[in-house]
């Protein structure tokens, strides 16, 4: 079975012959002048991003905290909302990063897809799958779990063993035993292309959303060589600043549409 996520995703990943997935994640500091000043900056600002990039992606991924940090989520619902009208067919993964369990895991799972009607949420797994489950009882969403991440000190933790394997592949293993609706992704890191690649082994299929190509330094050849699955696709490759910074002139959606535009073209060229 496959969840109506994993559906829209896959035929996404064709239609748009591209597996870049734009990250929205905007601050207050780094917004272009035009735009800065006004009401509602942030919906504005995610809004001109999502117009102009929306041809070249296979997803957009608005990061919670950016909006939270400010007292926006009320722009945050708005993006969400312009996104699932005006643009049905691209999935929106939202970057919440929850997790712990009971009543407290109920609601975050109400709030991501109740609230916020994103398609998909990211999760942390290290309260095991107590914390995952009440994701899962919404059997058309995405669950995507961090598994490797692409911060440096994430070794300290995912590097440690347990029953003589790392704790990376711990959670993979698991993901792909529990993921019988297809709802579950993984979080791996292009900054750790051979553990990429590890995950891949085991999961097969799983769609792999992959943060740190950029400006963390995640090299794009090898995160293809080592994360495309059996169709050559299956990825995610996240990229925020460097596509919705690309400029802080008034052009900023062109220089944002470009740049999304060059990662794709650079994927699919070496894919």
């Amino acid at each position: 079975m496959r969840s109506s996520f994993y559906q829209r995703l896959s035929t996404r990943w064709k239609k748009a012959q591209s597996l870049v997935c734009v990250g929205i994640d905007p601050i207050s500091s780094k917004l272009p002048a035009v735009i800065s000043s006004e009401k509602d900056s942030f919906f504005k600002f995610g809004k001109a991003i999502v117009e102009a990039c929306a041809g070249h992606v296979c997803a957009f991924k608005p990061q919670f905290a950016h909006f939270a940090a400010e007292g926006r989520e009320s722009e945050l619902e708005r993006l969400i909302e312009f996104i699932k009208l005006s643009y049905p067919d691209i999935p929106v993964v939202l970057d919440a990063k929850r997790g712990d369990i009971g009543s407290t895991a109920d609601l975050y799972a109400e709030e991501a897809f109740k609230r916020y009607a994103a398609d998909a949420v990211t999760v942390n797994p290290y309260l095991g799958f107590d914390s995952v489950d009440p994701f899962l009882e919404y059997s058309d969403k995405g669950v995507i779990l961090l598994c490797r991440t692409s911060n440096p000190s994430a070794i300290w933790i995912q590097d440690a063993e347990r029953e003589g394997e790392r704790v990376f592949l711990k959670i993979a293993r698991k993901a792909k035993e529990r993921n019988v609706n297809g709802q579950i992704g993984l979080v791996t890191g292009a900054t750790y292309p051979e553990d990429l690649g590890l995950v891949r082994a085991i999961v097969q299929d799983m769609p792999l959303l992959v943060p740190g190509i950029g400006a963390q330094g995640g090299d794009l050849n090898a995160v293809l060589d080592n994360g495309l699955d059996s169709e050559k696709s299956g990825l995610l490759i996240s990229s925020s600043r460097e596509i919705i910074y690309a400029s802080t002139g008034s052009d900023f959606p062109e220089a944002a549409s470009r740049a999304a535009e060059e990662l794709r073209n650079k994927i699919n060229k070496n894919r």
